[in-house]
């Protein structure tokens, strides 16, 4: 999932009853809820380095222990601070005990609440293992028994930007203090810690979500499996979903020629697709697509793409690479190759196979049928 349900989810554990067993609870769910995405910072190499290391070791089960212990580490910074600035308050205040002011009972700092670090450990923890929980539900996956296992798992019935989520899970951190502002107002007593009944119902409202979610999943299943889509035996099929409607699901079927996708709505039971518009023929194998396979770009993205189409598009210029630079008696002896994930290549926010603008496609200058000439993705490229 993107960042925001991460902050929220951690924002709800630690108000949840957390913040109840110690001080700093919700900073510390809040940083390992999202601490494992720190793996985008091999952006900065590059495009490649960027899709073989996000999502790998940082989201594994093996890190979320030490991710867990990094939260923690850093809640340890933040308390080391405050305490030494409540120190020199305090100095500050022993210094002028003699005012007048503070003679008359001027008020002395709150009484702090307790820091609890096998409890703020076991809190980051179950923060850090909800990141994995929650990338899972989405299609693009991740491989928690890294490096034990490098197989990729992806529950692929929530969309990876959930508005739903976002609604519930925000509700449940803004609405208590709304209502400790009402009651402020009113003279209410004041409530120490407020929302824990809020936030468990944001987390339960979430799992439920995961649960309709997947029980259209299934059923989106029965109906392409009843039907017959495709005209020729289906070797494998995928269900990708689509964000705020759990009706709606984006069907891939692979025969043995073709790869055929379709509409399915799960409300009224009908599916949709056109023999003529929603096939996609598998591309020759030419000696350019293997030798691009090879490269760092090809490698990185067959172990990712489980839907992976590899295809010689002719010398098309990629955007954020420049051409190979051939002497004119070769400027024909290059071609480029693309590699695109159909889990990604579904009509939502302006990509799809007509659009060519999906970020995780990913493209390689072949020159002579065996030499990378280049690699980019996204407008980007890795040098």
């Amino acid at each position: 999932m993107e960042p925001v349900t991460h902050f929220l989810t951690g924002a709800c554990l630690g108000r949840a009853g957390f913040n109840r067993k110690t001080a700093y609870a919700t900073l510390a769910a809040v940083l390992a809820a999202e601490a494992a995405d720190i793996d985008v910072l091999w952006g900065l190499a590059g495009p490649v380095e960027e899709l073989k290391h996000h999502r790998g070791i940082t989201h594994t089960f093996a890190a979320a222990p030490v991710v867990a212990a990094a939260a923690v580490g850093a809640v340890w910074l933040v308390d080391h601070w405050v305490r030494r600035r409540r120190a020199r308050r305090a100095a500050a205040l022993g210094q002028a005990k003699a005012s007048p002011a503070l003679e008359q009972g001027a008020p002395g700092p709150k009484a702090r609440q307790p820091v609890s670090w096998p409890w703020l450990y076991l809190t980051a923890l179950i923060a850090a293992l909800s990141h994995l929980l929650l990338d899972w539900t989405n299609n693009y996956g991740l491989r928690p028994f890294f490096p034990f296992n490098p197989r990729w798992y992806a529950g692929s019935f929530v969309f990876i930007a959930e508005p739903v989520l976002w609604l519930l899970l925000g509700s449940a951190l803004v609405i208590p203090g709304l209502l400790g502002l009402i009651g402020g107002e009113i003279g209410a007593r004041k409530v120490q810690f407020r929302g824990q009944g809020w936030a468990i119902f944001a987390l339960t409202g979430m799992v439920l979500v995961w649960g309709w979610r997947w029980a259209e999943l299934g059923h989106a299943r029965a109906l392409a499996e009843n039907a017959r889509i495709a005209a020729a035996p289906v070797k494998r099929m995928a269900l990708e979903p689509y964000p705020v409607n759990p009706f709606r699901w984006h069907a891939i079927l692979e025969t043995a020629e073709f790869y055929q996708t379709a509409e399915i709505d799960t409300r009224t039971g009908t599916i949709d697709s056109d023999p003529q518009q929603d096939v996609l023929f598998k591309p020759a194998v030419t000696a350019a697509t293997e030798a691009a396979k090879r490269t760092p770009l090809g490698q990185v993205y067959l172990d990712w793409g489980t839907w992976a189409v590899v295809r010689d598009v002719g010398q098309a210029p990629v955007a954020g690479m420049d051409a190979p630079q051939l002497p004119p008696n070769r400027a024909s002896d290059w071609t480029t190759v693309e590699f695109t994930d159909l889990r990604f290549d579904y009509s939502y926010l302006g990509t799809g196979k007509a659009s060519g603008r999906s970020p995780l496609n990913g493209w390689v200058y072949i020159v002579d049928g065996r030499e990378d000439a280049g690699e980019a993705m996204g407008g980007r490229e890795q040098h």
